[in-house]
């Protein structure tokens, strides 16, 4: 099967008459259904790195754009929890779509992180009734986008190297600072506009199909009443405000781990049918899966990623708990607590899931490495993305912890 947007026209009626989730059970299900569609074809599509409209479209589709949005508005109203297994769920299917929906999460819950009651209602009411994408222009190795005040507006300017999303988003998060201040500003825009301007230059080894590329924001327009959080334009802060990085860094993780179950996944399928047996070893078998080599390998990398998913599992229930209480109740002491077993957890799965992406090849056998069997992808995928902030650093973290009771102070990597 070619994933092109007529075969997603067609995959409309997969879900058009049946039954909507109503459990977390459900959703999951639901989410694997997506990840196997995309998995079909997540080789060639890679290869061709055309702008993903087919496969947003069946995100929306399959009603997993919504999942966190109220059920008010036709949203599932799911938790965090579940949203980070839906995640690394899309994942194994295709690394970037999970990329792309996670980031979407994050951009959804902007509202509730950083705005008023009024302005969360309005967003979330916004994107869930209208099945919309978000995306976000908030690189923070670049510098942050001008802001001018022009009688009740404010006026964005600049540019970010990276943007994920890009023109597959329907609204974009903007982020800058105030002229003469050292405010900064989070606003949610529609992409499609003159001053969203896409550079189209998203050429990378990995994640090929994030629409990560540059952006140009050209005086982009946004009412002053508009500007995420603030009241008279004044903003009063929370603990909570700073829990979109430890959030973020957890989707990466959890995009990871799809990825290294994905490479488990295709290239156990690969030995169980295509791996031939060693001849010259002195204990020969009949089939590749009687050998002892391949059985401890296959032993010792399923072990790391079944650790990896319950560490991740466990803090992804702990930060869900704290994204649904009430913003009042965090403390910087329990934000730091849960930065710190986050990072441990990112950690953890780069490591082992670029092990993985690599030893697959020494299992399944020189044959494997032809470019139409795709085992590359899962290696290049978690490469690229997880050179996003140096891993160093979050062994660092962790050891200040340990040794010294220490928990990180909030910035844009922590």
């Amino acid at each position: 099967m070619t994933f092109t947007d007529t075969t997603v026209t067609g995959l409309d009626d997969r879900w058009r008459n049946a039954d909507r989730p109503r459990t977390s059970a459900e959703w999951l299900d639901r989410a694997q259904q997506v990840a196997d569609i995309l998995a079909v074809d997540a080789v060639e599509r890679d290869r061709a790195n055309a702008t993903p409209h087919a496969e947003v479209r069946l995100l929306k589709d399959s009603g997993l754009v919504t999942l966190l949005g109220p059920t008010a508005h036709g949203g599932a109203g799911e938790t965090w929890e579940t949203a980070y297994r839906i995640i690394r769920t899309v994942a194994r299917g295709d690394g970037s779509i999970g990329q792309v929906l996670g980031y979407h999460y994050l951009w959804a819950w902007a509202a509730r992180l950083v705005a008023t009651d009024e302005q969360i209602t309005a967003v979330e009411e916004l994107y869930t009734s209208n099945n919309f994408l978000f995306g976000g222009a908030v690189n923070p190795r670049d510098s942050d986008l001008t802001i001018r005040e022009d009688g009740d507006d404010l006026v964005f300017s600049g540019r970010k190297s990276f943007s994920t999303g890009g023109q597959i988003s329907d609204l974009t998060v903007l982020e800058g600072v105030l002229d003469g201040t050292d405010t900064h500003i989070f606003a949610i825009v529609p992409t499609a506009q003159e001053g969203i301007v896409f550079g189209g230059d998203w050429d990378s080894l990995g994640q090929r199909l994030t629409e990560s590329g540059s952006v140009e924001i050209r005086d982009v327009r946004v009412p002053w009443a508009s500007a995420a959080g603030f009241v008279e334009r004044e903003f009063t802060p929370l603990v909570y405000n700073t829990l979109n990085v430890p959030t973020i860094q957890l989707v990466f993780a959890n995009f990871y781990l799809g990825i290294a179950q994905g490479a488990l996944e295709t290239a156990s399928a690969y030995t169980r049918t295509t791996t031939r047996a060693w001849p010259y070893g002195g204990d020969d078998k009949e089939r590749a899966t009687e050998e002892w080599y391949v059985l401890d390998g296959y032993g010792d990398l399923a072990s790391r990623l079944w650790a990896d998913e319950a560490l991740l599992d466990a803090v992804g229930a702990e930060i869900s708990a704290v994204l649904h209480a009430p913003r009042e109740e965090l403390t910087a002491r329990r934000r730091g607590e849960i930065a710190v077993r986050i990072a441990a957890g990112k950690l953890r799965i780069v490591d082992d899931g670029l092990q993985i992406a690599t030893k697959v090849f020494e299992l399944t056998g020189a044959r494997a490495s032809a470019s139409s069997v795709g085992l590359d992808i899962f290696w290049r995928n978690l490469r690229t993305h997880s050179l996003h902030d140096p891993i160093p650093y979050k062994k660092r973290e962790v050891g200040a912890y340990v040794l010294l009771n220490d928990v990180p102070e909030p910035t844009w990597y922590t």
